[in-house]
């Protein structure tokens, strides 16, 4: 077992850890859709898992994947600067667009409730913005895995 394979291994585990995270806030939407009296425990959980679990572990991979490519045989072929310009967009809608959507719909459900329309229309960006950082992360895991172009 070689350094290098062990460092791969905590990419592949920093890889599992965001995106699963990512994959689980449906559900916990769903839940507390479905119990509105748990939906400010879901809703801060989601707050607490992207901020605490998914980012860093985002932020781990960034830093595992570009120490695998300077120490690696890869180097920067067009499927490593395709993920990367991908991994680029991910932090703009997942960092500067879902994480602080979710952030202001605390805050609003805090203030003016679940029913109000200002937190329904948070809660529909956050769906969208959640959706598209999925998308986005599920392209990445997709280069990493298939390398479909040189």
């Amino acid at each position: 077992m070689t350094g290098y394979s062990l460092l791969k291994y905590l990419h592949v585990l920093l890889a599992i850890t965001a995106v699963g995270s990512n994959i689980t806030y449906g559900v916990w939407k769903m839940l507390g859709a479905r119990e509105p009296a748990h939906a400010p425990f879901a809703l801060r959980d989601i707050s607490f898992i992207d901020q605490r679990v998914a980012n860093p572990a985002y932020g781990g991979l960034l830093i595992t994947g570009l120490v695998l490519l300077a120490v690696g045989q890869w180097g920067f072929r067009g499927w490593v600067i395709a993920a990367l310009i991908l991994f680029a967009l991910l932090i703009v809608v997942a960092v500067g667009l879902y994480s602080r959507v979710v952030r202001q719909q605390i805050q609003v459900m805090d203030t003016e409730g679940l029913a109000s329309a200002a937190y329904k229309r948070l809660d529909g960006q956050a769906t969208t913005y959640g959706i598209v950082s999925l998308v986005i992360a599920l392209a990445i895991v997709f280069m990493m895995v298939v390398k479909p172009f040189p």
